[in-house]
């Protein structure tokens, strides 16, 4: 429950987080995919693994004071499309994953998952990852901060309302300082709806409030009270789908609505497939029939 107190802490007394701890947020799993490279050493696709979960995984990212077996579980799988040997460059693309431990069970849930078509990046062996916020001058250091903190933001999401306010601001700032610091095309404030500049400032409209406050209400009130009491847990589920409802309907554009009922298919089919009353399970099928209506296929599994 450390994680909850330090969620707690943060949306109660932001300025006060100075005065904790340090220590590591972040368990993540790193895997840099390079079966499409053909003639080139290896060793600096390793390098380039070790360095990366060392980047993540071996500094304290916020002031916030996390036990070891509370460290934020992730995983980032770098699928190398283009690598030139000479200049460094790379040419990849990213496929993330946060997810979180149901109290009371074995169950972990996905709190967000993506994947980042413009992953590119300079690197050599012997370079050292270093991060400055105030100097971002390496595409690859820039993009690691921001799901680090995007990471440890969106999960202190979930274990209090609006508890990661102060490190998403963090990942926001990042997003606004690499459009004219490094360039990249997944900075860029009017170019893909799901790069990364796109993600967080949709995130953190105000318009978008109700979808931040669903998933402080589907994994702390829903998921997990299911355990004690399923029928408790799935009716916060399915107000938290109102929330989501709601945010969609407010910006009906918006990609977060609909990539969350994307990673979340199966376990929405789960919590209702046979479970609740009828009149729920329509609402429930009605709600996210209308915000993704690709996965139909699977939402009607909710209504048997």
């Amino acid at each position: 429950m450390l994680r909850f107190f330090v969620a707690l802490v943060v949306g109660l007394f932001p300025c006060c987080c100075g005065s904790v701890l340090k220590a590591q947020e972040l368990n993540c799993s790193v895997k840099v995919n390079h079966a499409q490279i053909q003639g080139t050493s290896t060793s600096v696709f390793e390098t380039l693994e070790r360095a990366v979960t060392e980047f993540m995984n071996n500094r304290s990212w916020t002031d916030l004071q996390f036990q070891k077996s509370e460290r934020i579980d992730c995983t980032m799988t770098i699928v190398v499309k283009k690598y030139d040997e000479g200049t460094g460059a790379f040419t990849c693309e990213l496929t993330y994953q946060l997810s979180r431990p149901v109290y009371n069970s074995a169950y972990s849930t996905i709190v967000f998952s993506m994947h980042d078509s413009e992953f590119n990046f300079n690197f050599r062996e012997q370079d050292n990852l270093e991060f400055n916020i105030n100097n971002l001058d390496n595409n690859l250091t820039a993009m690691l901060a921001y799901y680090a903190y995007f990471f440890i933001g969106m999960d202190l999401d979930t274990f209090s309302p609006l508890g990661g306010t102060d490190v998403l601001h963090i990942v926001e700032n990042i997003a606004n300082n690499a459009q004219s610091s490094v360039g990249d095309n997944g900075w860029k404030a009017f170019g893909n709806e799901r790069n990364r500049y796109a993600i967080i400032n949709d995130y953190l409209e105000s318009s978008m409030e109700p979808l931040r406050q669903m998933q402080y209400k589907y994994c702390r009130n829903g998921l997990d009270e299911m355990a004690q009491n399923a029928d408790r847990g799935r009716a916060a589920v399915t107000e938290a789908l109102e929330l989501l409802k709601e945010a969609y309907e407010t910006k009906p554009l918006s990609a977060l609505p609909q990539i969350f009922t994307d990673f979340k298919r199966d376990e929405i089919v789960n919590i209702y497939s046979g479970h609740g009353t009828e009149k729920e399970r329509q609402q429930v099928y009605d709600i996210v029939s209308n915000i993704n209506a690709s996965q139909n296929a699977y939402w009607e599994k909710i209504r048997k």
